[in-house]
């Protein structure tokens, strides 16, 4: 088991890797430097093992695939995400990893909206991109995570071993974020100095379809971890819709004793029924939701007593 485990998940990072990792060297010296090399057509690979990091295969495309592997496959008590672009100042890692050791934060989050993300993206799209998922999740999900879609993350082991990953691309922040949300983790935001990718290093990122895809995402976690809310506001719409067709249905046979409209009244009918089903879905999801709290609960004392055991396990070697 590692004390630190750097993870660096890599699609064609020649130009930056080696210094990403030299870096990480240098800020963390009892770290072990993992490198997951997702089909690089490039050097990535071979310049990570030059600067002596431990490079290993993903050959599923996209970064939420490089996530799950890398999760599965180490054993760390804390592990800090970074991105092979030379983006993140690895000077701020061993504060992260800090809180995680010291504090028992369950995540700690590199927050780049608080510093000089919108100075140093170039991409005025991004920068609206960040702002309208942060301010989404907070509204959704009433939390304090300031920076949703940083990629420069600490782990306890506990989150790692108990966070499901459904995504398989870029909103995998988006998903570790209202997962540590919605399971009442400690979230703890690291202040970091964003710096824009050196020349002739590209983003993997596609504004668009992306951040659409950020947006789904964030729809998709709302209906599943508060499907109350979810379904609710849908009942709340349809009634919403049935009465405003309903209201001159009924005023008119107030005055006159007549519906001359019936179809609009059957129609409203249909739809109340609809919200009504609408709002009962919502109770009994909410029901499973709470349920599957409390066995996720059970989980992390599984995961606290595997942790143990592999800390008992690892003490001898740390001693020799």
């Amino acid at each position: 088991m590692d004390k630190i485990a750097v993870l660096i998940p890599c699609y064609n990072e020649e130009k930056t890797i080696g210094k990403v990792c030299e870096d990480f060297r240098r800020a963390l010296p009892d770290a072990t430097i993992y490198v997951y090399n997702n089909n690089s057509t490039d050097r990535t690979a071979e310049i990570a093992r030059q600067a002596g990091a431990i490079v290993r295969d993903e050959y599923m495309q996209g970064k939420g695939n490089v996530i799950r592997r890398m999760f599965r496959d180490i054993d760390a008590q804390c592990y800090i995400m970074t991105d092979g672009d030379d983006t993140y100042p690895a000077e701020s890692a061993p504060e992260m990893v800090d809180l995680v050791l010291s504090k028992n934060v369950d995540m700690v989050v590199g927050d780049r909206l608080s510093s000089t993300y919108f100075h140093e993206n170039k991409r005025p799209f991004h920068n609206f991109g960040n702002s309208l998922v942060r301010k989404c999740i907070n509204v959704l999900f009433h939390n304090d995570i300031r920076d949703i879609m940083t990629g420069y993350r600490a782990f306890s082991y506990s989150f790692v071993k108990t966070f499901p990953i459904l995504s398989k691309g870029f909103e995998i922040e988006t998903e570790m974020s209202i997962h540590a949300v919605d399971k009442n983790m400690y979230v703890e935001n690291v202040v970091i100095e964003y710096r824009d990718r050196p020349e002739g290093s590209e983003s993997k990122l596609n504004t668009y379809s992306d951040g659409m895809r950020v947006l789904r995402t964030i729809a998709r976690l709302y209906r599943t971890y508060n499907p109350m809310g979810f379904f609710g506001l849908f009942a709340l719409l349809l009634t919403i819709v049935a009465a405003a067709f309903f209201i001159p249905v009924m005023t008119q046979y107030l005055q006159t004793g007549l519906v001359n409209r019936m179809p609009t009244l059957v129609v409203c009918g249909f739809t109340i029924i609809a919200a009504i089903q609408s709002f009962f879905a919502g109770m009994q999801l909410q029901i499973m939701v709470q349920k599957n709290r409390q066995d996720f609960e059970m989980q992390l004392h599984r995961v606290a007593d595997q942790y143990k055991r592999l800390l008992e396990k690892s003490r001898p070697r740390e001693e020799d």
